[in-house]
């Protein structure tokens, strides 16, 4: 079962000396991360309204609700943001969120089990797919393109790959 918190960004610590914090988003519009109402700790014991107040070098400068000094914002870092997955947009057929990809199950076109998907990259020249095969001392990255895997099926919990030449 998925969890119905989205993860939306990261502390990465302070930033300043006036309790703003350094703020790393994953949306798709990164300046965006304010938008989706007050964000939750994992653990959904804190909540923080946020404001984006600038772009810095690796995130933007932000004012969480709650966090007015420097020592409070350096006790923030590496804490994550979540959203409500109910506050987040519904994408069209062929886009999807990351965290809906990670534990699903991957098999080739024939309907052999390559493995499961662990995680989503992306190191600028789009999504990779970080599959973990059972026996393998090494994942493999799939890339996440229409040719590569030409079916993912949420509502049974697999995705379809047809992996390039080589990479198994």
């Amino acid at each position: 079962m998925k969890s119905d918190l989205i993860c939306l960004g990261a502390i990465a610590g302070s930033f300043g000396v006036k309790g703003e914090v350094r703020l790393k988003s994953f949306c798709a519009d990164p300046a965006s991360i304010g938008d989706y109402g007050p964000l939750i700790t994992e653990d959904g014991t804190r909540s923080f309204t946020v404001k984006v107040t600038r772009p810095v070098a690796g995130g933007f400068a932000a004012r969480l609700g709650g966090i007015a000094s420097k020592e409070q914002a350096d006790a923030m870092r590496g804490t994550r943001l979540y959203a409500p997955r109910d506050a987040l947009p519904a994408l069209p057929d062929d886009e999807f969120y990351h965290a809906d990809l990670i534990g699903l199950e991957v098999v080739d076109t024939g309907g052999a089990a390559l493995g499961h998907v662990r995680a989503v990259m992306n190191h600028g020249s789009g999504d990779l797919l970080e599959l973990f095969q059972p026996g393998r001392s090494s994942t493999i990255l799939l890339p996440f393109t229409r040719e590569a895997v030409p079916t993912v099926d949420l509502a049974q919990g697999r995705i379809v790959a047809d992996p390039p030449e080589g990479l198994l």
